[in-house]
């Protein structure tokens, strides 16, 4: 009796064993095009660890790949890693999806497109951007996007769409930046801290700055945005450049200062702080965070929460002038009217130009881009049309007449 227990129990564990040397592999459905997975999925999905898969694909007539991606479960939903090239390869290592994402040529046509443009390396993460600029112009203002995640997640690859919808204006060259996350995310073993997020989203707009020309930008015309945590992120990079320095942040008591992840040679702090001084002309900070107690949620032991919100530093107007436009979604679960108010109300108090709008209907990351069907939905169905609200902005306040 014994023995058969035993077998049995070696049964179950060896079972258990081989299943765990195996994962599922999904794959979601393509539109507008297809793809082929080598070596080919068996019916049920289990794939051994370690298998590497080369997937392949093809777009329909009319339409261009967008890009190759597999992905895991998230906090907020799936967590896609995303390859910008039409033959890719996947390793598996745990359950995961794959898949490939068609858009109409159109969509790109009229753009130069140039992906993952170096501006620092402080830790394991390669710091990156993507430009998208108008074919044929010159002398273009800037707009500098910067991603959301909750400072933990995404890329710059989930604003690809905001960022194509902005370039094909004509107007602008966009810059779609990354930035490290926070923590040990990243595998630093010494954890990257909020205030350092900020400097990595510093040390991209100085980098842009320095480069801007080559893609048809006038590195003196800057505008900043970004959603949620790019939100919280866009809303810094416009308010804190009179606290660009080199006196550390924390290390001298009173003393906050932030020193961009990028430094271009034979450049002073003085001379970069009155760049971006001037370059930056206008923010629009979509349903961000914006101050120190609401940083709790995510940042309940770092111990500056007041020192990276953007509500306590909004520069006095008459000193530097930088205009801000906000969106909120009326059903955002994360973010309160009363929260992006109060900023509103900082803003004009410091005689700041500030429009707030409340978008109908719409909830959090709006103006996200992602592979899914869903999420491509909502960002026409709201992002476009916002998008060219904040162009409006940023064209009266740069002065730049249109014939939209």
């Amino acid at each position: 009796m014994k023995k058969i227990l035993f077998l049995g129990a070696l049964t179950l564990f060896s079972t258990q064993i081989i299943a765990q040397n195996k994962f599922k592999v999904t794959c979601d459905e393509a539109r507008h095009g297809s793809y082929t997975v080598s070596p080919k999925l068996p019916k049920d999905g289990m794939v051994k660890a370690g298998t590497v898969l080369t997937i392949q694909t093809t777009p329909e007539n009319g339409y261009s790949f967008d890009t190759g991606y597999f992905s895991t479960p998230g906090q907020w939903g799936a967590m896609y890693y995303e390859s910008v090239t039409p033959t890719f390869t996947v390793k598996v290592d745990k359950d995961l999806s794959v898949g490939a994402c068609f858009v109409p040529k159109a969509v790109e046509e009229n753009l130069h497109v140039v992906q993952d443009v170096v501006y620092a390396k402080p830790g394991v993460k390669t710091l990156k951007y993507d430009v998208y600029s108008p074919k044929g112009k010159k002398n273009l203002p800037c707009i500098v996007i910067i991603h959301g995640g909750g400072w933990s997640s995404n890329t710059e690859e989930v604003m690809r769409g905001f960022a194509r919808e902005l370039a094909n204006s004509g107007r602008y060259v966009v810059f779609n930046i990354d930035y490290r996350w926070y923590g040990t995310l990243d595998g630093d073993k010494t954890p990257t801290e909020l205030h350092q997020i900020i400097e990595d989203a510093y040390g991209a707009v100085v980098h842009i700055m320095e480069n801007a020309s080559k893609y048809g930008g006038d590195p003196t015309r800057i505008c900043v945005t970004g959603d949620s945590a790019g939100g919280h992120l866009s809303a810094s990079v416009a308010n804190f450049v009179e606290r660009i320095g080199d006196r550390g942040f924390g290390k001298i008591e009173g003393v906050y200062e932030f020193l961009p992840t990028y430094m271009p040679k034979g450049k002073t702090v003085a001379q970069v702080r009155e760049a971006l001084a001037k370059a930056i002309k206008a923010a629009a900070p979509s349903y961000g965070v914006f101050a120190g107690d609401k940083l709790v949620y995510r940042f309940k032991d770092y111990p500056y929460r007041n020192e990276v919100a953007p509500i306590g530093y909004v520069p006095d107007a008459s000193k530097r002038a930088v205009p801000q436009y906000l969106l909120r979604g009326t059903t955002d679960p994360l973010i309160k009217d009363e929260e992006v108010a109060a900023y509103v109300e900082a803003l004009v108090k410091a005689g700041q130009r500030a429009e707030y709008v409340q978008v109908g209907g719409a909830t959090h990351a709006f103006l996200d881009w992602k592979p899914d069907q869903k999420t491509q939905e909502t960002f026409d169905k709201y992002g476009k049309y916002y998008a060219h609200q904040m162009l409006a902005f940023f064209d009266d306040i740069l002065k730049i007449v249109t014939n939209d």
